[in-house]
């Protein structure tokens, strides 16, 4: 057993939804009020998927809360498995800890979205929160109150070494945190459901879950025991469904299409002005929300790519309508040839269509009253759970689960996310009144 503050009864707790209380010792509560972690609390946990599902405004700082008491429950829940007990020290579920608590605090407004671009000279939020973890506030809290190295916290958040050459300690605490049944998935599941309105993502027994969870004896990796198949059956349907409904419904992807589309405009015309798109760039990491949208419009005004930013950001919301949807079910040949493709294909297939498309309405359109959303190059984690039998051998949860093994059957990415073409409402009017058919225009722009 950890002799841990952290893991023992507290009186003294925050309150975040749904009704719970998330334990707080004074050295947690430091971490929680330094500038870094508070700039979380103006930090949307989904961006902008609150324009469709109007709940769906909670923080990352929130979020942060949950993922660090799931934290809590996994240690409590390992300490009896000898397997854990033989590869972690004290120190390093203190490091765990506090990588739970600090997970997220390299990210900033959007992120997620804008990362999928894959910007030259533009940090993923991993290495920022590296950075951040070396700052004065955090590395002298992390020091004085906890007697750790933030370097340690940091290469659990943003590891170095991974594969076969990482040690069983980080393969354990890497699968804690980034893995199909993690921490931050726990959480997020449950929290983005509850704030949308939907019942999808809170349709699973976390606490049985969580009761079974074990560590593999030879991969190092977290497992769990057969009396939690039935729960990770539900957390792997239930992340199938938030991705389908919500993540990926077509008006949160019209509207990540138009964010899209108006940064890598910004950054061409910043690029062809001679500026340094480096610096000019560096401010959005530390922004809120607020602020980052406020940069864009004023960047953005009397450009031509400003209806994007205006549809967005301004007052009156005017997202971008749907004329087209295709599935690796449907047109696997042109969805498999759309996907992962690096974002300025993507665009110039966008201005192909355009010109295809002015050919037959006999009218000008614009480049950029037409965007083409697809799944990007990023591959989510897939469903590799192992699930230990009674008599004590493991056997995957695919091998289990019809279920699981029909949704494993296709890559995840193939079967949620669809390929869209968006154009600006006007445009979309003109579409459907001459029946165009669009999977044709985007078949030959594509070719």
């Amino acid at each position: 057993m950890f002799d841990i503050p952290e893991l023992r009864p507290t009186s003294s707790s925050l309150r975040i939804s749904p009704e719970v209380d998330v334990p707080v010792t004074s050295r947690v509560k430091r971490i929680i009020d330094t500038a870094a972690f508070r700039r979380l609390s103006r930090v949307s946990q989904l961006g902008l998927v609150s324009m469709v599902y109007p709940g769906a405004s909670h923080t990352r700082f929130e979020h942060s809360l949950g993922v660090y008491r799931n934290a809590i429950h996994y240690v409590q829940q390992l300490q009896n498995d000898p397997i854990f007990c033989t590869h972690i020290e004290e120190e390093s579920v203190l490091c765990f800890l506090l990588a739970a608590l600090l997970h997220d605090i390299g990210h900033w407004p959007f992120c997620h979205a804008i990362e999928d671009l894959r910007l030259e000279g533009l940090p993923r939020h991993e290495s920022l929160a590296r950075s951040l973890l070396r700052s004065d506030e955090l590395a002298v809290a992390i020091r004085s109150d906890w007697g750790l190295d933030p370097e340690k916290i940091a290469n659990i958040i943003a590891p170095d070494k991974g594969g076969p050459d990482a040690s069983p300690t980080q393969k354990i605490l890497k699968s804690m945190l980034s893995g199909p049944i993690d921490i931050d998935k726990l959480d997020y599941l449950e929290r983005d459901s509850l704030h949308a309105g939907v019942p999808y993502g809170r349709n699973f027994d976390r606490n049985r879950l969580v009761r079974s969870l074990c560590i593999h004896p030879e991969t190092f990796e977290l497992a769990i025991t057969d009396k939690g198949k039935t729960a990770a059956e539900m957390m792997v349907f239930a992340r199938y469904v938030m991705f389908s409904e919500v993540y990926w419904h077509h008006a949160v992807r019209s509207a990540t299409a138009m964010l899209h589309r108006a940064v890598h405009s910004l950054r061409a015309h910043w690029s062809q002005q001679g500026a340094d798109i480096s610096n000019l760039t560096s401010g959005w990491l530390q922004c809120t929300d607020a602020q980052l949208m406020d940069q864009l419009l004023d960047a953005s005004r009397d450009q031509p790519w400003f209806p994007c930013v205006d549809g967005l950001f301004n007052a009156k919301r005017k997202l971008f309508k749907r004329v087209m949807q295709i599935d690796c079910l449907s047109h696997p040949e042109l969805h498999r040839k759309l996907s992962r493709r690096p974002y300025a294909e993507t665009v110039t297939i966008s201005e192909r269509i355009a010109t295809l498309l002015a050919i037959r309405l006999q009218r000008e359109v614009s480049s950029l009253d037409i965007l083409v959303d697809a799944p990007p190059m990023k591959l989510e984690v897939q469903f590799r759970i192992e699930v230990k039998q009674r008599g004590g051998e493991f056997r995957s949860l695919g091998e289990l689960s019809p279920m699981v093994q029909s949704l494993a059957t296709k890559q995840f990415d193939d079967i949620v996310k669809r390929v869209r073409v968006f154009v600006s409402p006007e445009l979309a009017t003109a579409v459907k009144e001459h029946s165009i058919d669009v999977v044709e225009l985007i078949t030959q722009a594509s070719d």
